[in-house]
């Protein structure tokens, strides 16, 4: 079912996971692959970088966009020493990355503080019931770039 390449990578986004606890990060990392090479390679650097989006995964996903002049990920695969959470699920999906192989699973996470049970429970609320609350407003001022981008001729989709 695994090769000893899947073993491999998920080797190194553990290694990674644990230079990034001995230095000051969080316990995680994620390695991009495409076509048997390593494009991208991330560890968590909340804590260091002062950004809460700065997971594993989406600093892998950032330098492996990086290292190929690209905005999607296609044809990648993604080893992440833990099993996604809400953000990083996204940021892979919205990469368009393939597949997704973890370590770690939520419980795992869960139980080292590091739940997202609250979001996922947030998620399932309506907007204006949530902890933070999600407003709509009247969009006379936020169309005005929309209809911009619909009239585009050269705009690059994604």
């Amino acid at each position: 079912m695994f090769t000893e390449k899947d073993f491999e990578y998920m080797r190194l986004a553990a290694v990674m996971a644990e230079e990034s606890v001995a230095n000051g990060g969080g316990p995680f990392g994620a390695v991009i692959v495409r076509d048997g090479e390593i494009v991208g390679r991330g560890a968590n650097s909340v804590t260091i970088d002062n950004d809460p989006t700065a997971h594993a995964e989406v600093n892998a996903i950032r330098n492996a966009c990086h290292s190929l002049d690209s905005f999607s990920l296609k044809g990648c695969t993604i080893y992440s020493s833990c099993e996604p959470c809400p953000m990083c699920l996204s940021a892979i999906y919205w990469a368009g990355i393939d597949c997704i192989y973890y370590g770690n699973t939520q419980a795992d996470a869960e139980a080292i503080n590091f739940s997202d049970s609250f979001i996922y429970r947030e998620l399932a609320k309506p907007q204006i019931e949530r902890a933070v609350p999600c407003i709509p407003m009247p969009n006379d001022f936020t169309i005005k770039a929309f209809e911009m981008w619909t009239a585009k001729n050269d705009k690059i989709e994604y």
